[in-house]
Formats: structure tokens, sequence, C-alpha cells
């Protein structure tokens, strides 16, 4: 009787204190319409929440359905993200912000289906051009795929392209490109990482180009509006549809390169088991 008494009060001892744990999680996540979103369809893909049907890729915590973990949800700028990992038990950063700040691998990755691939825009009467295309098949070359094999080997950062080139394109007139500049802007590493492989590439045709990095999610893509770059390297396409929507502009997608998984990053916890994951 004894030790059927011991074994009841270790099971309730263990299911408060799993209890306890669970309603005191604290996942820190990106504010922003498309990170938060993407964050919370991350932690849905692993069970640990459920979104309404029609919440989509701009979905917030208050789209959340159910929460059997009880998970308490701190939204914080995408790129302060990393700054408040160490008073939160976990926190779902962009792959660039993570490697900017020099964070170790990540507990759990989106998986290879997610739609969020990184992609090269230009103004929409430039989609044709040479220069398009010159781009395009540099930054879609093996060249970029070995790299990123290569540096990233537990796979914090990856090149995925189907069909990579040899960095060109045989239909361009090269000779005709050459001596020309071509700048391009983009967010935080590793986007410019895939854009000096393609420097490289290009540099090869005596063609410049110019790398113009920047630290938000709106210039650049104004600033191909404005005709200051010809073309950015950093949104996801589904991001990118909602932006010329909003704003009636017309960039559109001239190659994709998923680079930089998000992923669930360790805090307070050193392990996924308090989400009960392995």
């Amino acid at each position: 009787m004894k030790k059927i008494l011991a074994l009841v009060l270790a099971l309730v001892l263990t299911l408060s204190l799993t209890a306890s744990l669970a309603d005191g999680i604290t996942v820190a996540l990106p504010n922003d319409a498309t990170n938060e979103g993407r964050a919370l369809l991350l932690l849905q893909a692993q069970g640990l929440i459920t979104l309404k049907e029609d919440a989509g890729i701009t979905a917030t915590v208050a789209d959340i359905t159910d929460n059997p973990l009880g998970l308490q949800f701190s939204e914080v700028e995408a790129a302060m993200v990393p700054n408040v990992l160490a008073d939160s038990d976990y926190a779902i950063i962009n792959g660039n912000y993570a490697l900017a700040a020099g964070l170790d691998k990540a507990l759990l990755y989106e998986n290879s289906e997610s739609p969020y691939v990184n992609v090269v825009c230009v103004n929409e009467a430039n989609k044709d051009t040479d220069m398009a295309k010159a781009l395009a098949a540099a930054v879609l070359s093996q060249q970029v795929v070995d790299y990123f094999a290569e540096t990233y080997k537990d796979g914090s950062a990856i090149a995925t392209i189907d069909n990579p080139t040899d960095g060109y394109d045989a239909s361009v007139d090269y000779e005709a490109l050459k001596g020309q500049t071509v700048k391009v802007a983009c967010t935080l590493d590793p986007h410019s990482f895939v854009l000096e492989k393609a420097k490289e590439i290009l540099a090869a045709k005596e063609i410049t180009l110019e790398i113009v990095i920047v630290d938000d999610y709106v210039t650049p893509n104004t600033m191909v509006d404005a005709g200051d770059v010809f073309a950015n390297y950093f949104a996801h396409q589904p991001y990118q549809d909602d932006f010329n929507a909003q704003n009636g502009t017309k960039l559109v997608t001239i190659a994709g390169v998923h680079v930089e998984p998000m992923g669930l990053y360790a805090g307070k916890q050193a392990d996924l088991a308090a989400l009960g994951l392995k």
C-alpha cells in the first residue's frame, strides 16, 4: 500500500511540475506581420499550437485557437529577438539575425517545404533584360550551393536551388554588359554571402556587382521601385506579394534561393523536452 501511495504521490508531483513548467514557457517572436506569422506556422507544424484556418502567413497570436501547453508569447522587433533570448525559454529567430548574433545551431528549423524562399526582385520593366538574366544565373549557381554546403555544415544556413547553373546564361550578351555596374540591395548576412559569390561570377565577365546592405524590410523594395538599385535580395515571396499589393509596386521575382531557415533557439531551456519534443 505504501508503495502504491508513493507512486501516486510521485506521479502527482511530476504532473504538477510539468504543468507548472508548461504554463510558464515563454517564446519570443518577431512582431512584424510576415515573420510573426511565419514563426507561428513553425510552431503549428510541430503540433504545439493550432491557428485559425484562414489565418495564413500574416497570423498573429490572436489567431491561435488551441495552445495546449499554455505557451506565453513575447512579440519583439525581429532584429531584437536575439537580445531577449536569454530572458525567454525559447525564441524563434530569423536565420540572418541568428547568424549575425553568433548563435549556435537552433533546436529545430523550418523544413524544406517552407514557402519562404528568399527572392531576387527587379522592377517589372527590367525582368527580361540581359542584366537581370545575368544576375539570376549568377545567384542560381552551383557555386552558391557549394559555398553554403561547405560553410554551414550544421545546416544553420542553406542554399536550396533547383537545377543550379554554372553561373552564366547562354542567352546573355555578356560582351555588351562588360564594364557595367549592377547595384543590389540586401539585408544582413547570409543574403550578402549569396551576392558575394554572384559578384565573383559576374566579375569574370567584367561586370561589377555593388552590394548595398540595409537593415530593414522596406528600404530594399523602395530602393528598387525608385530606381536607386537594380534589384534586391531579401524578401520571401509571400511578403513580396503582400508588399506589392499594399504599395502598388511592380517588383517581380527573377530568382529565388532559400538561405536562412527560421529556427527555434534555446534560451532558458537547454532542449525541447519542456515542449514534449525530441
